[in-house]
């Protein structure tokens, strides 16, 4: 039986883990509060000298190219391969991928040369790395043809690992199994650093829970339930992410249970 949303974010908050962190410069600190938010233990280090060490304290990796060079990547590279050698789980963020060659390239690198167990990105950002001819504006998706769940099954087959496509619907799969996270509100695409933050809080609960399908699903419903009650009461963006962060500390077993929308 699958441990559900609520159950695993105990599970972040009785163990907190260490979440490291090689991430977007825009967004480095809201990354880093969520998951101390959360409960767990953020750490943002990005020099070659030294990330590969620290990686062999935390319980997950979240890489994201968001601010992306190559001497970052190649950092990147050092800690997935520390990550990989204990058997610790490593999320990508596709951020911005489709918008540069660049981009594309080196996000290709990382699936190509270490082991990612969790690329997480939006509609065109995977439907770009999965050999669609699309486009990204920025780091904001553009339109995908066809059915994201088929793209989210057909990429996790064929790259092994578990594919989040965020978006009105959520998509997660690890090519077996899909899940559909309805939670959120729209106020979250209006706030800058939202999808960073998704991928750290999916790092938190994959750091806890070993089926990585159920941790991102089930980390992508509880931040979703934070974001549709912040936006009860927050009149603007500046507020809304104040009290994003406050209802996801608050969060209750019965709130969860009450509010989470996953199908199947």
């Amino acid at each position: 039986m699958k441990p559900s949303p609520y159950q695993i974010l105990e599970k972040v908050r009785q163990q907190m883990p260490v979440v490291h962190h090689i991430t977007n410069w825009v967004t480095i600190y809201d990354c880093a509060q969520i998951v101390k938010t959360l409960g767990a233990s953020p750490v943002m280090a990005h020099a070659r000298e030294e990330v590969a060490e620290m990686a062999t304290i935390a319980s997950a990796v979240v890489l994201n190219i968001g601010t992306l060079t190559g001497e970052l990547v190649e950092a990147m590279k050092l800690a997935a391969k520390t990550a990989n050698d204990r058997k610790i789980p490593v999320v990508l963020d596709a951020c911005g991928a489709g918008a540069t060659r660049l981009r594309d390239q080196k996000c290709l690198e990382l699936l190509d040369q270490v082991r990612i167990d969790v690329l997480k990105g939006n509609a065109s950002e995977i439907a770009r790395l999965a050999g669609q001819q699309v486009a990204t504006r920025g780091v904001d998706a553009t339109d995908v043809a066809g059915d994201l769940g088929v793209v989210g099954v057909q990429f996790a087959r064929q790259r092994n690992l578990t594919v989040v496509i965020t978006g009105n619907v959520d998509v997660v799969s690890n090519g077996t199994r899909t899940w559909f996270v309805r939670n959120g509100h729209p106020m979250m695409s209006g706030v800058v650093g939202t999808g960073c933050m998704a991928a750290s809080v999916i790092g938190a609960f994959a750091a806890v829970e070993g089926d990585l399908a159920c941790a991102a699903a089930s980390a992508l419903a509880c931040y979703g339930i934070a974001g549709e009650l912040a936006a009860e009461t927050a009149p603007g963006p500046a507020s809304f992410k104040t009290r994003l962060f406050d209802c996801l500390h608050h969060l209750d077993r019965t709130t969860v249970e009450r509010m989470q929308k996953i199908d199947p």
